[in-house]
């Protein structure tokens, strides 16, 4: 059953809402061919039709799923329960065949398909070891001294190369290995004193390998180990928290403690912008936006708290036009914390490269839309809550939010919207995940989710070109 939901978001169109369904640990998984979508039932998967959320097969897993992948052809699934150090992999096609690896006493806390879609990489407790272990030859390979940082394993855009960072000797090193073989094609040491990440560029032609926050430093390195690139913005101060390559490889954003981010470019590894996060606005230049809510009053607040239901009806955004305009911050003393909430944490690019959606994390509820050909501020969206996620469609510059509550909030350069999800009061939208067509979004809560439906005329609106 859909229910139905009117938008003016771009002029016309309408969206449709999918009726709420269960799920389990707020997880959901559309498949990259977008023909599926994955949901669990504490043990049980159900795979169902992305159109129309019908189950097409249930799979019974051992134990509670925590997580949800789909291999890169989407013919099969792997879940996965780190208490138990099990993984299972389910065939889309067969769903009588079944696969399951069990680390035993080495203990698993992660668990990745490889882009063969025939192999998949585990990682011990206390990153002893990743095993990479083959679903057609059932062998088993090793991968020795990964890193313990979040993100020291990646595969290259064009999936031809993986990325390890290892610790050896109190010294950081990269070794690159090549997917089909699994040989190891490069080893090298890094200049780094303790690596925090590493991303390739999506060209797969470099990498970026940054410091701990206790050193700024961004270094650039070719496939060949040579460093292109080392820059440093400060010193003796919280550096780099955040990271992202723009969808073209054109740019690098470093988000960093002191609340700005840095645009490298890609030709001389220079900075050629800086975007500051001030907690006070001056400039006209760009739509500041703010929500409004209106709250429940009478018998229908009384009756809603009683049944325990949100007292907000109705949330919209408002544009503020006086200036200077003040945002609310959060105001952290200097050495109270070892992770202080301060610094641009989440960098996000609009997948036509001209948008950049960041979060100050001492302004939880703002966020800020730049523009890149323009090098300057867009838009801020300010909320009556902090932002639980954002996420851009994949086709069109649109950008989904969500603060915890049953309104899902959206941004294109047209305007801003906020919308309730018809008959779910108690959906509490954690997260968010746009299907690969960009025609739907998922609203997931902790126990329940619903679907956004994009209409086709809607989309098409979308695909005209934006304002900049």
């Amino acid at each position: 059953m859909l229910l139905l939901a009117v938008s003016t978001l771009f002029g016309l169109g309408e969206m449709n809402f999918a009726e709420v369904l269960r799920t389990s640990g707020g997880l959901l998984s559309w498949s990259p061919s977008g023909r599926f979508c994955a949901v669990p039932i504490t043990a049980r998967l159900e795979i169902r039709d992305s159109s129309t959320l019908q189950i097409l097969v249930t799979y019974n897993c051992i134990d509670a799923i925590q997580v949800i992948e789909w291999s890169p052809d989407s013919n099969y699934v792997l879940t996965a329960n780190y208490k138990r150090n099990i993984a299972e992999v389910w065939s889309i096609e067969d769903p009588d065949w079944r696969c399951k690896v069990d680390e035993g006493s080495a203990g698993l806390i992660r668990v990745i398909w490889a882009p063969d879609s025939r192999h998949i990489l585990t990682t011990a407790e206390f990153h002893l070891r990743i095993t990479v272990w083959s679903l057609v030859s059932k062998s088993v390979s090793y991968i020795k001294n990964p890193k313990n940082i979040p993100g020291g394993l990646q595969f290259s855009q064009d999936k031809e190369y993986l990325a390890v960072a290892e610790r050896r000797d109190c010294k950081d090193y990269l070794s690159v290995l090549e997917t089909k073989s699994w040989q190891l094609v490069k080893h090298f040491e890094l200049a780094t004193r303790d690596i925090a990440g590493l991303q390739w560029a999506n060209d797969s032609s470099v990498l970026v390998v940054w410091e701990s926050p206790l050193e700024y430093r961004v270094l650039i390195y070719s496939l060949s180990g040579q460093c292109l690139a080392n820059y440093s913005a400060y010193q003796w101060s919280l550096g780099i928290k955040s990271i992202a390559w723009s969808p073209s490889g054109q740019f690098l954003a470093i988000g960093s403690y002191d609340q700005k981010v840095r645009l490298m470019n890609h030709i001389t590894w220079r900075i050629i912008s800086e975007f500051c996060h001030s907690s006070t606005i001056d400039s006209e230049n760009c739509v500041i936006y703010k929500e409004v809510e209106k709250p429940l009053t009478g018998y229908p607040a009384t009756l809603a708290s009683v049944q325990g239901l949100p007292l907000v009806l109705e949330t919209t955004y408002e544009e503020e036009e006086s200036r200077p305009v003040s945002l609310a911050s959060i105001t952290v003393e200097p050495g109270k914390q070892a992770n202080p909430r301060i610094g641009v944490g989440t960098l996000l690019f609009s997948s036509d490269n001209r948008y950049l959606a960041t979060r100050n994390d001492n302004m939880p509820a703002t966020v800020w839309i730049w523009s890149i050909p323009k090098l300057a501020l867009k838009a801020i969206l300010v909320h009556a809550n902090p932002i639980k996620d954002m996420a851009w469609d994949s086709q069109h510059p649109r950008l989904a939010l969500c603060t915890g509550n049953s309104h899902v909030y959206f941004w294109s350069p047209f305007g801003c919207l906020t919308v309730a999800v018809p008959g779910a009061p108690t959906l509490q939208i954690n997260s968010l995940r746009w299907h690969p067509s960009g025609s739907r979004v998922a609203l997931i809560g902790r126990d329940q989710f619903s679907v956004c439906f994009f209409d086709k005329q809607l989309q098409l609106c979308e695909s005209i070109s934006a304002p900049q």
